[in-house]
């Protein structure tokens, strides 16, 4: 069994609408998606080719994005992928509404998916979960970036979003700190309430800010200046990829 790397530190620097570089911050392990332990070696992708479309329902099964989904794909998927029922709803009911409103950005459920699973492990960070209506439970909170051992980013939000007066930190399964989450803020799951702790906003904020960012996530080049805005550590992007291409992979 080859020995378990070193975890890597990603930290939450998410800036402004033309500023780069959201990070996560927890020191995670670049695990395997699919094997469910931490020793399996990272092996060097270039990108995540979007997988196939999620399955549209014939017609919404619910409020927001997740009911965009279609029920018997979205089982079948969660069971080949291993992806939590109700993150993937997220990632897929994203991508279906991407297709729909800006259909040049291209963008995957599977490298979406791959983000969720790099900077939460779907919303299940530290004993999290994800509830029904899409919020993970207890909050997702990153730590301080005070510069110690991170990017140092002063409070920015008064501690509204992120909990601490002090210094700003990484909120939610996406990990988006309040800077981003002001500038791309959503009600995904039409619920009147803009939460980067749930799970639907802040995948349709995430989605956003990386169409923005790239504006073709369906070709190496834009998906690479797309996650590489949303994270410029060389190291997350060769996570993204396996994750992305491993839930591809899976999934078919």
């Amino acid at each position: 069994m080859p020995a378990r790397r070193h975890p890597w530190i990603f930290i939450g620097v998410g800036a402004a609408i033309l500023a780069v570089a959201l990070i996560a911050m927890f020191a995670l392990a670049p695990l395997n998606p699919g094997s469910g332990d931490g020793d399996s070696p990272l092996e060097a992708e270039a990108w995540a080719e979007p997988a196939a479309a999620p399955v549209a329902a014939a017609t919404p099964t619910g409020p927001g994005v997740a009911g965009l989904v279609d029920p018997t794909w979205l089982e079948e998927t969660a069971t080949s992928t291993r992806i939590p029922q109700r993150a993937l709803a997220a990632y897929a009911g994203v991508a279906i509404d991407k297709a729909r409103q800006m259909p040049t950005c291209g963008l995957g459920w599977n490298t979406l998916a791959a983000i969720g699973f790099a900077e939460s492990r779907h919303g299940t960070h530290a004993g999290s979960s994800i509830a029904p209506d899409g919020t993970a439970s207890p909050p997702i909170l990153g730590i301080a970036l005070d510069g110690a051992s991170t990017a140092h980013i002063p409070d920015s939000d008064q501690g509204a979003v992120d909990g601490d007066a002090q210094y700003d930190r990484a909120v939610g399964p996406m990990q988006l700190i309040p800077q981003t989450w002001r500038n791309w803020h959503v009600d995904a799951n039409a619920d009147g309430v803009e939460d980067p702790q749930n799970i639907d906003d802040a995948t349709l904020a995430s989605a956003n800010y990386l169409c923005r960012a790239s504006g073709d996530m369906a070709h190496e080049d834009g998906w690479l200046a797309g996650i590489g805005a949303y994270n410029s550590d060389p190291d997350y992007a060769v996570i993204i990829a396996q994750a992305g291409n491993r839930y591809r992979s899976d999934a078919q």
